[in-house]
C-alpha cells in the first residue's frame, strides 16, 4: 500500500491550491479526482472577477491551474473514492480496486448542480435537458432555449448562449436578478429576454424537450412555451456522502463545517471550496485551499514531533 503525508480528495480551485501549498510544504502528496480536473469552474463559460484574469473562460483558467499544480504534484484522475477509513496514524482511502494511506486528507470534493424536481427533468437529461452550457449549447444554435435560474451562474450561460446564436429566455422566479446588475444589463443588451415571477412547472417531449410548462409564481396561470431545451442553474448541493460517513460534521444546510484553519471536526481531516459552503468563489476557494494544506502540514510534523 502505498503511502503519503497527504491526499486531497478533488481537483478543483481548493483542491489543485491545496496540492500546491502541500508538496511545496514538503508533504508527500497527491489530488484524486474522480471525474475532470478543474470541477465546476471547468464548465463555466466565461469568468470575469478572478484577479490577474479580466476575462478567461473556466477551462482556460482551470488547464493554468492544473499545469502549475503538476508541476509539484501528481493528480490522478479517475481514482474515485469510496471509502475514507481512520487507522492508526491516518486513514486509509480507498476506490473499487486500490487503497492509499495518508497521515491526513483534504476534502475538496466541491458540489453538483440543484435539480428542479419536475416531472419530465430526469426522464428528457441528455435529451435536451442540461446542466452546462459550455458542454451542450452547440447543438441548440439557432433553436429556442429557456435557462431557469436568476443568480451569476445563470446569467452567464443565457450570455454565453446568445453569443453563439442560440435563442434564450431567462426563467426565474422572482421579479428580480439574484445576479450582478452588470450581468443581468449585459444579456438584456444582447437581446435576452426574460420571464419574471414563473418557474418551469414541466418539462414535456415524446423522446426530446418540445416544451415547458411555466407557471406564473403570483397567479399559479400555467401556459406552454414551445422550446428545443432546458438549461437548469439554480444552484448547487455539496458532495459530502464521504465526509458524513467519515463522521464530519455539517450545518443544517448540509454543509461541511470548519474552524479557521479549515479543520473539520475529525482530527486530520480538513475541507475546503464550494464544501463549506459561504460565498462559493474561485479566489475563496484557493484561499481555503491552501490554508488547508498548510494546517495539515503543522499537523502532521507536530505528530510526528511528538513521536
Amino acid at each position: 500500500m502505498e503511502e503519503y503525508d497527504l491526499l486531497i480528495i478533488g481537483a478543483g480551485p481548493a483542491g489543485l491550491t491545496a496540492g500546491i501549498y502541500g508538496a511545496r510544504s514538503g508533504l508527500k502528496t497527491k489530488i484524486l479526482e474522480a471525474m475532470m480536473v478543474g470541477g465546476q469552474t471547468a464548465l463555466s463559460p466565461m469568468i470575469e472577477n478572478y484577479p490577474g484574469f479580466p476575462e478567461i473562460d473556466g477551462q482556460g483558467l482551470m488547464k493554468a491551474f492544473r499545469d502549475h499544480a503538476e508541476r509539484y504534484v501528481e493528480i490522478e484522475e479517475g481514482f474515485e473514492v469510496e471509502e475514507i477509513r481512520p487507522t492508526e496514524g491516518g486513514f486509509i482511502v480507498k476506490s473499487d480496486d486500490e487503497e492509499l494511506r495518508s497521515s491526513a486528507v483534504i476534502l475538496a470534493t466541491g458540489a453538483e448542480h440543484r435539480k428542479l424536481g419536475v416531472p419530465g427533468e430526469e426522464e428528457l437529461s441528455g435529451k435536451g435537458v442540461s446542466y452546462c452550457a459550455t458542454c451542450d449549447g452547440f447543438f441548440f444554435k439557432g433553436k429556442r432555449v429557456v435557462v431557469v435560474g436568476g443568480g451569476n451562474t445563470a446569467v452567464t450561460e443565457a450570455i454565453y448562449l446568445l453569443d453563439i446564436g442560440v435563442d434564450v429566455t431567462l426563467v426565474h422566479r422572482r421579479d428580480q436578478l439574484r445576479a450582478d446588475k452588470a450581468l443581468g444589463d449585459r444579456y438584456l443588451s444582447k437581446g435576452g429576454s426574460i420571464e419574471w415571477n414563473t418557474v418551469v412547472s414541466r418539462i414535456e417531449g415524446e423522446g426530446k424537450v418540445e416544451r415547458v410548462v411555466l407557471k406564473d409564481t403570483v397567479t399559479g396561470e400555467e401556459r406552454e412555451m414551445a422550446v428545443d431545451g432546458v438549461f437548469i442553474s439554480v444552484g448547487i448541493v455539496p458532495k459530502t456522502e464521504l465526509a458524513r460517513r467519515l463522521g464530519v460534521e455539517t450545518d443544517e444546510t448540509g454543509y461541511v463545517i470548519v474552524d479557521k484553519k479549515q479543520a473539520t471536526n475529525v482530527q486530520g481531516v480538513y475541507a475546503a471550496g464550494d464544501i463549506t459552503g459561504g460565498v462559493r468563489q474561485i479566489v475563496t476557494g484557493c484561499g481555503q485551499g491552501a490554508i488547508a494544506a498548510l494546517s495539515a502540514y503543522e499537523y502532521i510534523t507536530h505528530e510526528k514531533w511528538s513521536q
